[in-house]
């Protein structure tokens, strides 16, 4: 019998304050409930703190809602009561664009009074049959999906649409060559979150830096999972050293190795050469190795300790070749990450001229581990 697939959702999004104000009048939530990946999106009336106020109101109802078990009925006919109606201008005080990603591909989409969001089946528009429905006399607009690997979402507010108002483009960006836009982004390969920052980098463009009405955009992709098995450090007992290597080789995705030690136990077990790269010499980190069937040997504490910064502060630089550089690289392109952390103790390690938090290797992982999750992936740590 065959395996059902289970997909990994992956999130990215950007935002434009409205020029002038201090506050976004746009709200997001992305949460993962149980088996699926819910995103919202709102637009409060109007700007700055009133309307930051209903937008957050908005999506944080939403997101707990679901996250408590709610039904997407509850939750669209709870925020439906719930949003008044501007008496002046017949507008609702708060719009919103829910997503809901099971990991089988199932999708729910609920659109009120917000831009229709764009479907892609890879470089290929997907055909979306919405239909109405009144809710607490709220028109909520809906679609059942069935979506497939390498399918992309993205969801926004009028703000994108509004760019160029009076500037490049008298009547803004529009629909249709905003939608243009971001397929052809999308056909590059780009991530989620590189796809929402280059629409809105052109929106800011588009504003003349000036951004007339708060922006949002919310990308969504839906993929096999990318998997990811890092061996740290040798076990504490060297009878288990075949055993961790086995596990190692059996993995699917990328293997990485993280320590010299470590590098020469997982040759000596395969029977292979190990050979250090010197052309990725660089004064911060000391240079890769390669094993064949491993597809990145790193040195040990020094650079998960760079790994740590460049994954807290900042994303690594696109072909950075160091090993620091590549291993953050390869844990942000992973979805799913399996850390196996060797408890040998490393004697060099104890020295007092080495600082105390070079010797903290499982704490130095476990910060990793947590910048990893702030990024939306699955960690799972085992010590040996």
């Amino acid at each position: 019998m065959r395996t059902a697939v289970r997909y990994c959702i992956n999130v990215g999004h950007s935002q434009l304050i409205k020029h002038g104000e201090e506050l976004c009048g746009d709200s997001v939530s992305i949460t993962r409930a149980g088996q699926s990946t819910v995103a919202v999106v709102s637009d409060g009336l109007g700007s700055g703190v009133k309307a930051c106020i209903l937008a957050s109101v908005t999506t944080r109802m939403a997101a707990t809602m679901v996250r408590k078990g709610a039904s997407i009925d509850e939750v669209i006919a709870t925020l439906a009561h719930t949003l008044p109606v501007c008496r002046v201008r017949q507008l609702a005080y708060s719009t919103f664009t829910l997503l809901q990603v099971h990991q089988d591909g199932r999708a729910y989409l609920a659109e009120y009074d917000n831009p229709p969001a764009i479907l892609g089946r890879r470089g290929d528009p997907l055909a979306v049959c919405r239909e109405e429905r009144t809710v607490g006399e709220r028109v909520v607009r809906e679609a059942m999906l069935s979506l497939q690997d390498g399918d992309w979402a993205v969801l926004l507010t009028d703000g994108v649409l509004h760019a160029g108002i009076g500037g490049i483009w008298n009547l803004g960006w529009g629909y249709e060559r905003m939608e243009r836009f971001v397929r052809q982004t999308q056909a590059t390969g780009c991530t989620p979150q590189e796809l929402a920052e280059q629409v809105t980098a052109l929106c800011r463009k588009l504003y003349g830096g000036r951004p007339g009405d708060d922006t949002t955009v919310v990308c969504l992709e839906v993929r096999i999972p990318r998997r990811l098995t890092a061996l740290v450090g040798p076990p504490q007992d060297r009878r288990h050293d075949p055993e961790v290597v086995s596990a190692l080789m059996r993995a699917e995705g990328y293997r990485v190795v993280c320590g010299g030690t470590t590098g020469n136990l997982v040759a000596r077990e395969l029977g292979l050469p190990i050979s250090v790269d010197l052309s990725a010499l660089q004064s911060r980190v000391p240079p890769p190795a390669s094993i064949a069937g491993i597809d990145l040997v790193t040195e040990g504490m020094l650079t998960l300790f760079r790994v740590r910064e460049l994954l807290a502060h900042r994303r690594p630089q696109p072909g950075a070749g160091d090993a620091a550089s590549r291993l953050a690289a390869l844990l942000l392109e992973a979805d799913q990450i399996h850390f196996i952390v060797g408890r040998a103790i490393n004697p060099a390690h104890q020295s007092p001229d080495v600082p105390a938090e070079l010797a903290l290797k499982s704490q130095i992982v476990q910060d990793i581990a947590r910048s990893l999750r702030r990024h939306g992936k699955r960690v799972k740590i085992e010590y040996r």
